[in-house]
């Protein structure tokens, strides 16, 4: 289908500053009848970091799809203080509720790479009646020595100027802080017992749990227990030789995928669960 994609900005007024907010919509009329995809980056991501993965996803899946930078990323505004242990569950209640009153959104779906997975999770167990599906990408459904072994490299690596200065290229003087913000607060005492084990019952909407089987931050176990642990039909999608980020290196699989899952999502029944591709 050859449509046009209308691509918009905005900023969204929050406490503490503005959250930059885009927007890809097909011109299509089939687009207009379908609920919009939201996209939430990982720990060092931003809207931009997406590169041209949502502009593709709103061309195959004939919908509107929606991202924006957290606080403290990106074009968003910067912040001081570093988050807090409960930062996953706080992007559900503080910040997400802005963007979807700012763009008046009522019924939607999630789409999330790596922690912003968590947080597409806990936005579905708080909206169980708007959110309609939930895709989760190399996400972590708890805290795992593999996550925190890698997490404690890249904090070195990123030590190097010349590897923080390529993270300056998307989040400009944030850098620092957002390195700050995903190493320390993951690898803090107070973060380790973090799970979603509490959030996935309260899922109701069917959940599509994507990973690569050379995640160097997560072993097979988070697919399965996101694959497992809702109220709803679920599924899991296990990528073969594929790393942290499918949507950059299995790009058309994972736009196939997503395309039909959130096609046949409205007739999924509660109850049927872990179906593996």
């Amino acid at each position: 289908m050859n449509t046009s994609i209308s691509i918009s900005e905005d900023l969204a007024p929050i406490s503490g500053g503005t959250l930059y907010v885009k927007s890809w919509s097909p011109t299509s009329t089939e687009a207009n009848d379908r609920y919009p995809l939201l996209l939430f980056h990982d720990s060092i991501g931003c809207v931009d970091m997406w590169r041209q993965f949502p502009l593709a996803l709103a061309s195959k899946l004939q919908r509107r799809v929606i991202a924006y930078d957290r606080l403290g990323y990106g074009r968003s505004s910067a912040r001081r203080d570093l988050p807090s242990a409960r930062f996953i569950s706080e992007e559900a209640e503080v910040y997400f509720p802005v963007v979807k009153a700012r763009l008046g959104i009522r019924e939607f779906a999630t789409f999330g790479h790596s922690v912003g997975g968590g947080m597409a999770v806990v936005i579905a167990s708080k909206y169980p009646q708007e959110c309609q599906a939930v895709v989760t990408e190399a996400a972590q459904a708890f805290v795992e020595q593999r996550t925190l072994t890698s997490i404690a490299e890249a904090k070195i690596w990123f030590a190097d100027p010349a590897e923080l200065a390529k993270l300056a290229r998307h989040h400009g003087d944030k850098a620092s802080w957002v390195v700050r913000a995903w190493t320390e607060t993951w690898l803090s005492a107070e973060f380790s017992d973090w799970n979603l084990r509490s959030e996935l019952p309260a899922v109701k909407c069917p959940l599509l749990a994507i990973h690569g089987d050379r995640d160097e931050y997560g072993s097979m176990a988070f697919p399965e227990v996101l694959s497992s642990m809702t109220a709803g039909y679920a599924e899991k999608m296990i990528l073969s030789n594929c790393g942290h980020v499918p949507h950059r290196e299995q790009e058309e699989p994972v736009l196939e995928k997503t395309r039909k899952f959130l096609s046949e999502a409205v007739g999924r029944h509660c109850g049927v669960h872990a179906r593996t591709e």
